[in-house]
């Protein structure tokens, strides 16, 4: 069972190394000893778990079953030896968080120097893109998601709701009329968003209700890939926007837009999330990071307040 054990560690950094070679010097062992400890796993399991050609290596439908099972055992492996070690391990080096544009610049980085000032020993090294980096291959280790999480291999702690605003300009409203229901908003210009996990369909159920609600497809002449090219769009007049509270809850207050549909309820919402891999659980630097974004955002998700 030892040697087993063994063999799937080495198995789960070839795939995460995407080569033997790679996970010989990740591992301290020969290109060869790594690729006869594979051999012995697969003849052990009785299947292949990796197709090898001259140029690269790609998992069997067997071998990405069988990874995400390595990983599992590995993380806990790992949490188990981090439960004896973590009270004197102080978090300490760089890490690496990915987050939104618009979330990261609006909510994350200004309660960052608190944070750092709490861990002195902790470099930041922060990205912002709205798209969704993986964060296994780019070497995160941690990141902030907003949405409806898609099921993966990474583990997910909930920051809090993130409720989308159905929304639009004074302007807009009187050169093209309010939409009475969610079916209205197809004949409506609305402004799109590159990475909504539900396409150009936007969502909506009664205010209360239950079941999946109203599906209507929108469409509109901008789609953009950032939220708040979005807001900047909606305020100028261009079209109906469904964005974050936490993007447009200043602007709901004053008036510059005016909420839409508000006997409904978006169903795509989602939260935000603080995402890691599971190869990297509760490292001390990812683990005092996530109870700070906890400590920060959950208790009272400020962006809420005076939304609608």
């Amino acid at each position: 069972m030892q040697d087993q054990l063994a063999a799937m560690a080495v198995f789960a950094e070839v795939v995460e190394a995407g080569s033997f070679s790679g996970a010989g010097r990740a591992l301290g062992v020969s290109k060869s000893a790594v690729s006869k400890a594979v051999a012995r796993l697969e003849d052990h399991l009785g299947t292949r778990l990796i197709n090898r050609t001259t140029r690269k290596l790609s998992l069997t439908e067997a071998g990405r079953s069988f990874y995400e099972g390595c990983r599992r055992m590995l993380a806990e492996a790992e949490a188990a030896e981090r439960a004896v070690t973590h009270l004197t391990d102080a978090p300490r080096g760089v890490l690496r968080v990915n987050a939104p544009m618009s979330f990261g610049v609006r909510h994350l980085s200004a309660c960052l120097g608190a944070f750092m000032e709490r861990w002195p020993e902790l470099e930041i090294d922060l990205t912002l893109e709205d798209r969704r980096a993986d964060l296994i291959a780019e070497g995160y280790d941690v990141a902030v998601r907003i949405g409806v999480m898609p099921d993966s291999s990474l583990i997910a702690k909930r920051l809090g709701p993130n409720p989308r605003i159905i929304c639009a300009a004074p302007a807009y409203l009187e050169r093209r009329g309010v939409p009475q229901r969610p079916e209205a908003l197809s004949e409506h210009d609305c402004l799109l968003y590159h990475y909504q996990t539900s396409g150009d369909s936007w969502r909506l159920r009664a205010r209360g209700g239950e079941g999946p609600g109203t599906g209507v497809r929108v469409r509109g002449r901008l789609k953009v890939n950032n939220g708040d090219s979005i807001r900047e769009a909606a305020l100028s007049g261009l079209g109906i926007a469904a964005l974050p509270a936490f993007i447009v809850r200043d602007d709901i207050e004053s008036g510059r837009l005016v909420p839409l549909l508000t006997d409904y309820d978006d169903v795509t919402d989602g939260g935000v999330y603080a995402v890691y891999p599971a190869s990297r659980n509760l490292t001390p630097k990812v683990r005092v990071f996530i109870d700070f974004l906890l400590e920060h955002f959950t208790r009272h998700p400020y962006w809420r307040d005076g939304a609608v």
